[in-house]
């Protein structure tokens, strides 16, 4: 298994739709701004989060369940900035929607500077010939507020090519959140 470098991202971003929208280089800043930086980076992509956020909320004493999730457990923000509530979390997505290429396996990880403010963000991998927006997790560790910026980078996906093709990838077994578009809530 080997990571895949900037020139292959650059290159399957233009020859298989990869990564959409893409930016080719690391952006820092954007109409004299300065913003978290996002796109192609050495060993990787850092992608955005979009402007569509679910809040968790207690307020309806809920149980969390996977297999039965209440939806009515959050409420939906949509705005350049979410706060998200002390020792609580937000789902989002991404801005990018990819299409993981069936030999390739991605690792997410959540960007140093929201892990520096106790902001974790949570992605599973995403498999070979998975493709969608990437639904993310942001849990605020603190006892204080914490924002999250929309259109500005949250988490760097790391490619991964193995050996030799899986024998049975992400489309082949018709996985549940197989293109997923805005943010995903789970699904039994």
């Amino acid at each position: 298994m080997s990571v895949k470098p900037d020139h292959w991202i650059r290159r399957m971003a233009a020859e298989e739709g990869l990564i959409d929208p893409f930016e080719p280089s690391q952006i820092r800043e954007r109409s004299g701004r300065r913003v978290i930086s996002y796109g192609t980076s050495s060993y990787g992509y850092d992608i955005r989060c979009a402007n569509e956020f679910k809040v968790f909320t207690n307020i309806n004493s809920a149980i969390v369940d996977p297999k039965a999730f209440d939806d009515t457990s959050f409420v939906d923000v949509n705005a350049d900035v979410c706060i998200i509530p002390p020792n609580s979390f937000a789902l989002a997505r991404t801005v990018e929607y990819l299409r993981i290429p069936r030999g390739i396996l991605t690792v997410c990880l959540g960007k140093s500077t929201y892990a520096r403010c106790g902001i974790i963000v949570n992605v599973t991998p995403l498999e070979p010939e998975w493709e969608g927006h990437v639904t993310l997790e942001f849990s605020n560790t603190t006892p204080l507020p914490a924002k999250v910026y929309a259109n500005e980078g949250v988490a760097q996906v790391v490619f991964f090519e193995s050996d030799e093709a899986c024998e049975t990838s992400y489309r082949d077994r018709q996985g549940k959140y197989m293109r997923q578009r805005g943010v995903t809530l789970p699904r039994a």
